[in-house]
């Protein structure tokens, strides 16, 4: 992770899709980051950090833990998956992006071949935007009435 070019880089032998991806951090990212117990922010976040660490030394936490969390909260009808299904929901109902946008921000492969040959950029900077329109969306959320 990069704060001060607000990009986290997701290396390709971690990604499903074997390719590099990179996600822009909005503010509001950087600032749970930051406020996440135990983090140490750097200029650069070692590359064998985890957000969410494991207690055994150099893992994540597994998805059970995840799904763990989410019934302690009372919440076991919802799935670490249906986070991501949230926000393509709302990228498709309430805000106007095209959809190779979204589908870049979600890192999916283009199921068109001849599309995916030629599309060959990440649509970084309107991703940037989209991100940040969602940071805003999700934040609006936790406001009281």
């Amino acid at each position: 992770m990069n704060f001060e070019e607000k990009l986290w880089i997701i290396s390709a032998h971690r990604m499903k899709s074997a390719r590099e991806h990179r996600i822009p951090l909005t503010e509001e990212a950087i600032k749970l980051l930051q406020s996440l117990p135990g983090y140490k922010i750097q200029e650069d976040i070692r590359k064998d950090m985890y957000i969410f660490p494991s207690k055994q030394k150099g893992k994540s936490l597994s998805n059970m833990s995840m799904t763990t969390v989410l019934r302690r909260m009372n919440k076991g009808q919802y799935t670490q998956h249906g986070f991501r299904s949230s926000f393509r929901d709302w990228a498709a109902e309430v805000v106007h992006y095209p959809r190779e946008v979204i589908e870049h921000a979600l890192a999916h492969k283009l199921a068109d071949e001849v599309e995916a040959a030629y599309q060959r950029g990440d649509l970084l900077e309107k991703r940037r935007q989209l991100m940040a329109d969602w940071a805003s969306y999700c934040y609006q959320q936790l406001k009281p009435n």
